[in-house]
């Protein structure tokens, strides 16, 4: 399999985006966010290309402007934009003033003169080689900028317009800078891992955020990345559904009139939707159903709690109303010595059968080791049975499902 690490990222941040992407190749708009980052990346590749000299912070405020999209190519993407992200007059001036504003915070704190350039927008291809199924993949990737530091060593730095900063711990595991430190190995084999310092330039906050992968790093990743691989080979040749994965990234995502999470939104913009006022009725009759579920979950709290106080105090088990009896009774759980269950029951055979593992329990302990146990661990897992869940999700309380068991597969 050739493929990318965007299209990687892609398919964990949503497999359903990545299926009309890169498998559909169904093209949408960039949004107002992503002509702005192109834009942004192509002035500081040109900032620093010495042709034969430095362009000046004019110059490269200039170079902004002048690569600036007009006014007719706005509204042409605004009008084939699905989520109809039209560029105002305000919104224009405030993302144009806010990319002068990086430019030179950035060029003040990081003259090109000082700094020695190995490449920009560099091309690279890494081979990884599954060694459960002999199959070789080539991920591609371009890597904004390359130096060479002061003591022989070198950095890849990738320039983020994003607001958010992740944790030291998450920048640590990050999949594109390790990978990107697998690619400028490959490039230059004599380079140990230990010699490259990887970064992320923010931009909007004028911060760089540093670490180093180690090889053992550079190892979970790829093993990470051919898990993921193997994921999206199994969906294309099982024919099972790339499933959406709704979050705040949709809300910048061209594909949501397609998408089944977000489809149905859109279905005033069809015509001849077959029984479509009926199930809306459907719908609007369930929500209704389950908020008021919601509601009378919240009294039948605080009536239990009333009444469990009012047992407790008259010492009574029992309570009795003209529609029925109320019990209270104590419940205990136990801890077993384990040792001593599996002397026991390992004559019976008995021993492996309480072993199995509690999903709950192991989802809760994959968050609290390390990512390269965690991915691991979850290689050794098959699915041994599906169900369609519903969720539900109303305004002003916690999501809840209904889980309906369609038996194994």
């Amino acid at each position: 399999m050739r493929t990318s690490y965007s299209a990687i990222e892609t398919y964990l941040q949503c497999p359903q985006r990545f299926k009309f992407q890169e498998i559909d190749r169904i093209r949408v708009p960039k949004s107002r966010e992503a002509l702005f980052g192109t834009l942004i990346h192509g002035t500081l590749k040109f900032m620093f290309e010495r042709n034969p000299l430095f362009p000046t912070l004019d110059e490269v405020v200039g170079h902004f402007r002048e690569h600036w999209p007009t006014k007719e190519v706005l509204l042409k993407e605004s009008q084939h934009d699905t989520l109809k992200h039209s560029w105002s007059d305000e919104e224009e001036k405030a993302y144009f003033e806010e990319g002068v504003r990086m430019l030179k915070k950035f060029y003040e704190k990081n003259a090109p003169w000082n700094f020695t350039i190995l490449d920009l927008e560099s091309r690279f291809e890494v081979s990884l080689l599954d060694e459960k199924t002999g199959t070789t993949h080539i991920l591609a990737g371009i890597i904004d900028r390359i130096d060479k530091l002061p003591d022989d060593t070198y950095e890849i730095i990738d320039y983020k317009t994003s607001r958010r900063m992740p944790s030291q711990a998450a920048l640590e595991q990050n999949l594109q800078l390790t990978l990107y430190s697998i690619g400028i190995q490959k490039r230059w084999p004599h380079l140990k891992t230990e010699d490259i310092k990887l970064s992320l330039y923010f931009l909007k906050h004028g911060e760089k955020l540093s670490t180093q992968a180690t090889s053992l790093t550079a190892e979970n990743i790829k093993e990470k990345i051919l898990a993921t691989i193997s994921q999206i080979e199994q969906h294309r040749t099982s024919g099972k559904d790339f499933e959406p994965m709704p979050g705040p990234l949709c809300n910048w995502c061209g594909y949501r009139p397609l998408c089944p999470a977000w489809k149905h939104l859109y279905r005033n913009q069809e015509s001849a939707i077959k029984n479509q006022e009926e199930i809306d009725q459907t719908i609007s009759e369930y929500l209704a159903l389950k908020e008021r579920d919601k509601k009378n979950t919240k009294r039948m709290a605080e009536l239990q709690e009333a009444i469990k106080s009012y047992m407790e105090r008259e010492r009574l088990t029992r309570v009795f109303g003209d529609e029925g009896v109320i019990s209270k009774k104590t419940v205990q759980r136990f801890e077993y010595n384990l040792d001593a269950m599996k002397e026991l029951l390992s004559p019976l055979g008995k021993w492996d059968s309480i072993l199995k593992p509690d999903d709950i329990k192991l989802r809760r302990v994959l968050k609290e080791i390390p990512e390269e146990l965690r991915t691991a661990v979850e290689g050794t897992r098959t699915v041994s049975k599906e169900y369609t869940v519903i969720s539900v999700s109303l305004k002003g309380s916690k999501e809840t499902a209904v889980e309906s068991e369609d038996g194994d597969r």
